[in-house]
């Protein structure tokens, strides 16, 4: 059969326009981003949670989902207030898999029972044992969390073996004084508050280094930032009381987000636009984490308690101190209006 040049030339003309649209790859996904752990992942205190039917207070505005929104990830935000690490183990790790290729956790807080020691630490010296629970969580970080960790840590190398997996401490939440009326943390106890915090990022960041994973330390970037400073990164005594104590919006924007993005690449800053564009995932990251609903609703908060000076305990240890408790309340009150 017998071709015109000029069928001919128009044939190639139309072979070379549609060669590349045939060859070209499909478009790659998104690297999958799962961030694991208990509260100061999750996002509790920015006072803004997705709906997405539990108690684990997760936010658009946490470090993971700025990360995530930054950087272009498809995240999987499995952190939950008042993770301790077997919950970590029985309800966060099945999010884990040979295709993840980052994960962030922090975890260790509420195992060593941090909560129940500023609950006691916020009373009146005279009411409280503050260095006896501060020693109890001690010798808890020091002799049983290594293990855990280590063997937390050994888990989640073989469900996500490709993963760079980047360990988050916590950041120091005292800065020697206390501004919060009806708190009564003295500088010492502060300083061993915040000793205690250190504690459990060196041990942390030791069962990290041996597991491989990277360590990421807020430390120095909440300085100048903490409860009472101005401004605070770190919420004081709050209402809700579930506020309490945890990063606010600005720590995790300002603090956690540099922080935790420097380790695995150039530090993000977070700009209103980058706020918008990770506020816009809220629905679809509810709707992905009530498929986890009941496995997250085992998980039970603990939380800090406010200071209750009523109690039959408390009147008896202001008797013992030889306190005028009435006198003691109606002062605190005056102070707090």
């Amino acid at each position: 059969m017998h071709i015109s040049p000029r069928w001919a030339m128009l044939g190639a003309a139309l072979a070379a326009l549609f060669s590349p649209l045939l060859v070209q790859p499909a478009q790659a996904a998104a690297p999958v981003y799962v961030a694991l752990g208990d509260s100061y992942s999750s996002g509790t205190g920015t006072r803004s949670y997705i709906d997405d039917g539990t108690e684990c207070m997760r936010s658009t505005q946490a470090y993971p989902s700025l990360i995530a929104a930054g950087r272009g990830y498809e995240l999987n935000l499995r952190a939950c207030s008042g993770a301790t690490i077997p919950d970590v183990t029985g309800t966060q790790l099945s999010a884990l898999s040979a295709a993840t290729s980052y994960v962030t956790i922090s975890v260790g807080g509420n195992d060593a029972g941090f909560a129940d020691v500023l609950t006691e630490c916020a009373l009146p010296g005279w009411a409280s044992d503050c260095d006896g629970a501060i020693d109890g969580a001690q010798a808890f970080v020091d002799g049983a969390l290594p293990p855990q960790l280590a063997s937390l840590y050994a888990d989640i190398r073989g469900r996500a073996p490709s993963a760079q997996v980047t360990v988050v401490g916590y950041p120091r939440i005292f800065m020697g004084e206390d501004c919060n009326a009806l708190t009564w943390f003295s500088p010492e106890e502060e300083a061993r508050l915040n000793a205690m915090a250190d504690l459990i990022n060196t041990r942390t960041a030791s069962a990290a280094s041996a597991a491989g994973f990277q360590f990421a330390n807020p430390t120095n970037a909440f300085i100048g930032h903490a409860v009472c400073d101005d401004p605070e990164w770190l919420n004081g005594l709050s209402n809700p009381i579930s506020e309490s104590y945890h990063p606010n919006a600005l720590g995790h924007a300002n603090g956690y987000t540099p922080v935790v993005s420097a380790v695995t690449g150039l530090a993000l800053t977070v700009t209103r636009e980058l706020e918008a564009t990770s506020d816009a995932t809220a629905a679809d990251q509810a709707a992905l984490q009530r498929q986890y609903a009941a496995a997250d609703r085992t998980i039970e908060p603990d939380e800090f308690v406010a200071p209750d000076l009523t109690t039959p305990a408390i009147r008896k240890a202001a008797r013992q101190a030889g306190v005028d408790l009435d006198r003691f309340i109606a002062r605190s009150e005056r102070a707090a209006r």
